[in-house]
């Protein structure tokens, strides 16, 4: 398996910093927080963009993923959420990342409502993304956090260029075991991202396998197709947390040996 960190876990940081400390941790891929806070996002300039991906090439590192902000389940206009899809597509394009994170966002509505509002956004999307070899990943998460719950979506746009990214705090939140996640969202999965938290009333970042969620169960049942783990620290929401850079190696090697050994962990650099 190969190994990536989000961006959300160190608020603020710099192109450079990224590429140093993913190679210094041992980690081949870095997941883009697509925030304004933050130092790429879609009002990045195309001169920067370009920078960027000649800075993680020179580094040996692959930008995974651009985390968008975009819900495709929300009420309003469509064309107005079809355009900042679009915009998040160009983005990964602009860096040669392979992915786009959004989000469902569509609480306080019906759940069929919801659901075609999301196929109907997503599918006017999936062309633009197929054109330039982007696909949109429909994270478990807030109103469709489960499998189950993705895969309302996920099937009815039946498009190659749309998939799901399953986040395991959600499904498991949510009260799906792995296996149920597993197996609804394999068929259309990007990649996974994990995490570790006390309890489901207490939700600050843990160091990897300091928590309760069942990451070994999660990455036994991945590990056998390979792919991506990215670790999200949700630094940016509980800044009483540990800082991240100290704890990703750590992170990484316990990875690696859930996935029994198997993990394409890198050297680390420096």
């Amino acid at each position: 398996m190969k190994f990536a960190f989000s961006t959300l876990g160190v608020p603020g940081i710099t192109v450079p910093d990224m590429v140093r400390l993913a190679a210094d941790s041992g980690y081949q891929g870095v997941e883009l927080r697509a925030h304004a806070e933050e130092a790429l996002h879609p009002g990045t300039g195309l001169r920067e963009r370009a920078a960027a991906a000649e800075e993680f090439a020179r580094g040996g590192v692959e930008i995974l993923g651009v985390a968008g902000y975009v819900r495709v389940a929300a009420p309003g206009d469509d064309t107005q959420i079809e355009g900042d899809l679009a915009e998040l597509v160009f983005l990964a394009a602009d860096l040669g990342a392979p992915f786009v994170r959004v989000f469902p966002g569509g609480g306080g509505q019906e759940p069929a409502e919801a659901d075609a509002a999301a196929a109907r956004r997503l599918g006017a999307a999936a062309e633009v993304a197929a054109d330039k070899g982007v696909r949109i990943l429909l994270e478990t998460h807030d109103s469709h956090r489960t499998g189950a719950d993705a895969s309302r979506v996920l099937g009815p746009v039946g498009h190659r260029n749309v998939g799901a990214l399953w986040d395991v705090m959600h499904t498991w939140l949510g009260g799906e075991t792995p296996a149920a996640s597993h197996a609804v969202l394999a068929p259309h999965l990007g990649y996974t991202q994990v995490k570790d938290i006390a309890s489901a009333e207490d939700t600050t970042p843990l160091p990897l396998g300091a928590g309760v969620l069942p990451l070994a169960e999660c990455v036994e049942l991945l590990a056998p197709d390979g792919g991506w783990l990215c670790w999200e620290y949700e630094k940016r929401w509980y800044p009483q947390a540990a800082e991240l850079p100290g704890l990703l190696t750590a992170g990484r090697e316990h990875l690696e040996r859930l996935a029994g050994g198997g993990g394409a962990g890198r050297t680390p650099s420096r």
